[in-house]
C-alpha cells in the first residue's frame, strides 16, 4: 500500500529525466520518432496504444467500419501500459504514434516538458449519463459531503492522478481544506474491501467496481467526475515531432476517429460486443447497464480549470500553456 499527500514530485523528476534519456537514445541510435511508415500498397502505418480499461472501443469501431483503411491507413491497436501516462515513451521513441491516456496522466508529462500534444479527446464527464464513478462510504458513516473528507483517510487506485484530483477539487468546491486528507493507494479490486473492513474511511471506485460496490452496501456521495462536467477522461496523443512530419497522415486518423465515436454513440451494441472481446468484465454486467457517452471535443475553460487547480493542490509542478497542450487541429472548444 502506498501512501501520500503530494507524490508528484519524484513522478516529475522521473518523467523529466525520462524524456532526457528518450531524447539522447533516438539521437545516439538515429532514430526519428517522426518518420512515417507506409505499407507495400502505400497505407501510411500507425501504432496506437489504448488503456487497459476502457473508453478504447471507438479505436476498435473505426477499424471494424473500414474507416481507417478508407482514410488510407494501416492501424494497429495495442494494449500500452497499465498506468496509461507512461504511454508517452513509446510515443515519444517511435515506437507508437499515438497514444490513450487521461487529463492528469497527459499534464504530467506535458508539465515536465515532453513534446507531446493532445489531438483528440474520447471521452468527457457529463451530465448525459449517470454517474459510473464516485466516493463511496459505509451506509452508517458520518461522512455526508466532500468537506467531511478532512482528516479522513481516502483509498485511491493511484496517488497524483484524476482521482486524487476529483476527490481534492471536490472537497474544496464544498467548502473543505484538500490538503487534510490523507490518500492510500489500493489495487482498485480492493478498494470496496477497503471502505467496508473500515481500513479506509472512504474510498473512490470507478466503472463495474463502483456499481459492485453499491450493491454491497456502500453508499455514494455525489456525482463523481459528472460533477465536473467538460473534463477529459480519455484522450489520445502524439509527439510534436511526429505531428509536424505527418499532420496530413495525422488528420486523417483523427477524422477516422471522430466517425467512430458518432457510430458508437448511436450503436450501444458495438460498444458492449467489443467491451465484451477486449475486456474482463462479465458480459451480463455490460449488458445490464448503458454505454458511455463518447465525445470527441476537449474543452479548453475546464482543461484550464483542471491545470491550474492541479498546479494549486500541488500535482503539477508548472501549468502548460495551450500551445504545449494541444495540437494545433485538435478539437478544442470553448464553453
Amino acid at each position: 500500500m502506498e501512501t501520500s499527500r503530494n507524490p508528484r514530485r519524484r513522478t516529475l523528476v522521473l518523467l523529466t529525466a525520462l524524456a532526457a534519456t528518450l531524447s539522447l537514445t533516438a539521437t545516439a541510435c538515429g532514430g526519428d520518432s517522426a518518420a512515417g511508415t507506409q505499407t507495400a500498397d502505400g497505407k501510411a502505418k500507425i501504432t496506437v496504444l489504448r488503456s487497459n480499461g476502457a473508453v478504447f472501443e471507438p479505436l476498435y469501431i473505426a477499424e471494424q467500419q473500414g474507416y481507417f483503411k478508407d482514410a488510407g491507413l494501416d492501424v494497429t491497436i495495442k494494449a500500452g501500459a497499465q498506468d496509461t501516462s507512461q504511454n508517452a515513451p513509446s510515443v515519444l521513441n517511435g515506437e507508437a504514434q499515438f497514444a490513450m491516456t487521461d487529463s492528469s496522466g497527459f499534464l504530467k508529462g506535458a508539465a515536465s516538458g515532453m513534446g507531446i500534444r493532445i489531438v483528440t479527446g474520447l471521452q468527457s464527464a457529463t451530465t448525459k449519463t449517470d454517474p459510473t464513478d464516485g466516493l463511496l462510504v459505509k451506509k452508517d458513516s458520518k461522512i455526508t459531503s466532500f468537506k467531511d473528507l478532512e482528516d479522513k483517510t481516502v483509498g485511491i487506485s493511484a496517488l497524483g492522478g484524476t482521482i486524487q484530483f476529483i476527490c481534492e477539487y471536490l472537497t474544496q468546491k464544498a467548502g473543505g481544506d484538500p490538503s487534510k486528507i490523507k490518500f492510500v493507494a489500493l489495487p482498485t479490486t480492493s478498494l470496496t474491501d477497503a471502505a467496508k473492513s473500515g481500513k479506509t474511511d472512504a474510498v473512490f471506485s470507478f466503472g463495474p467496481f463502483y456499481f459492485a460496490a453499491k450493491d454491497s452496501g456502500l453508499r455514494s456521495i455525489g456525482n463523481g467526475m459528472n460533477d465536473l462536467p467538460g473534463m477529459v477522461q480519455g484522450l489520445l496523443f502524439a509527439s510534436q515531432k511526429y505531428l509536424s512530419a505527418n499532420s496530413d497522415t495525422a488528420k486523417k486518423f483523427t477524422d477516422a476517429v471522430a466517425k467512430a465515436i458518432t457510430y458508437a454513440d448511436a450503436h450501444p451494441a458495438a460498444v458492449k460486443a467489443i467491451d465484451k472481446k477486449y475486456t474482463q468484465v462479465d458480459a451480463s454486467f455490460i449488458d445490464a447497464h448503458d454505454i458511455s457517452y463518447y465525445d470527441k471535443n476537449l474543452n479548453r475553460t475546464m482543461m484550464r480549470t483542471v491545470i491550474a487547480k492541479m498546479h494549486e493542490f500541488g500535482l503539477l509542478d508548472t501549468e502548460p500553456k495551450d500551445a504545449d497542450v494541444y495540437w494545433d487541429q485538435a478539437p478544442v472548444v470553448t464553453q
